[in-house]
Parts: C-alpha cells; sequence; structure tokens
C-alpha cells in the first residue's frame, strides 16, 4: 500500500511523465484550501527533489498568494489508466516571474506557452505513494486548446491588464507576486 520517500525515484519520474494531468493543492494561514488541476506538458523535475511547473494565465492565482502566505505545496498525480497509482508531492514553492533571473536559469526548461504567467518551483521532502484502487478509469483524449487560444487572442497588453485586475489578489486577499509587480501591492 503506501509508502514514503525521501526523493523522486526514477520509477516516480517515469510515472511522472506518463500523466496528462496533476493536481496543486495549497492553503494560506486562514481562508480557503485551494486544489487546482493542471493540463499541458508543463511540469518539470529538476533533481530528486526539486520540481518546477509552467503556470498558464487563469482566472485565479491562489496558488502564488497561498506561497507567498505559508509556502506549502502538495502536488498530485493518479493514474487513470494501467497500474493505479496516487503519488505525492510534498514541498515548499516559490513563484518565479519572468524578466528575473530565475526565470532566465528555468525557462529553458519548458516550451512557454502564450499565457505563460510565472514558474512554480518547489523543493520536495516528502514524495508518498498510496494504490489507488478506487480510483476509475479514463481515457485521455487530448489537450483542450481553449485556454491558448484564449490568450493569443488577448495578446500580452491584454494579459497584462488582465492579469494586473484578475491575478493580483486570491479569493481571500492575499497579494500575489504579479500583483506586487503589476499594481505595487
Amino acid at each position: 500500500m503506501g509508502k514514503e520517500y525521501r526523493e523522486i525515484l526514477p520509477d516516480h519520474a517515469e510515472f511522472i511523465k506518463e500523466q496528462h494531468l496533476f493536481f496543486v493543492g495549497t492553503a494560506g494561514r486562514e481562508g480557503h484550501v485551494n486544489l487546482s488541476p493542471k493540463g499541458h506538458d508543463v511540469f518539470r523535475i529538476l533533481t530528486p527533489n526539486k520540481v518546477a511547473y509552467l503556470d498558464l494565465t487563469g482566472s485565479g492565482n491562489e496558488t502564488s498568494a497561498h506561497l507567498l502566505d505559508t509556502n506549502r505545496i502538495t502536488f498530485m498525480f493518479i493514474s487513470f489508466q494501467g497500474k493505479p497509482l496516487i503519488l505525492r508531492l510534498f514541498g515548499d514553492g516559490q513563484v518565479v516571474l519572468p524578466g528575473s533571473e530565475e526565470w532566465d536559469e528555468l525557462a529553458g526548461h519548458f516550451e512557454l506557452l502564450p499565457g505563460a504567467r510565472q514558474i512554480i518551483v518547489s523543493n520536495i521532502d516528502i514524495v508518498k505513494t498510496s494504490c489507488g484502487f478506487s480510483v476509475p478509469y479514463y481515457a485521455y483524449e487530448g489537450e483542450r486548446s481553449l485556454l491558448i487560444e484564449w490568450a493569443n487572442k488577448k495578446g500580452e497588453d491584454g494579459l497584462k491588464e488582465y492579469r494586473k485586475n484578475k491575478n493580483a489578489r486570491s479569493m481571500d486577499g492575499y497579494p500575489t507576486p504579479i500583483g506586487i509587480e503589476l499594481n505595487g501591492i
């Protein structure tokens, strides 16, 4: 059944690379817990204890705000096909914005999709697996193109304005790095 590890092992890395979907969980000291699904090929294993994902512009920016407040993050990968397995990565997190030195170092790991707003980097201290015996089978049909199309239609100026208005604070009022940069919050 469940096992705990101190780093991402090669078989964990292979499992992660096979998944088309992952979930990111964060919470501030107060307020709501956020669980966000992520698609597209945006997750990277940098070392056995360090991961990153390219975060695309969306309707909220809870993860970013929570990382400023409590600096805790959990990633979850689930097998919907083949052998059942749930894999969780527990760690801290850092938001890296475009234009920073860290962005320049990390961006080369990704295809910079339209709407890319930040990179979330996490130092992983615990890797846990569990059985996933009750997870149903689902078939992968492909990525949705809607977010990419929306970002292309908005253009860089439109995305900047959208982020300024919609991504500056969390739903519970926590500031985000984007809000600090764009609005001086």
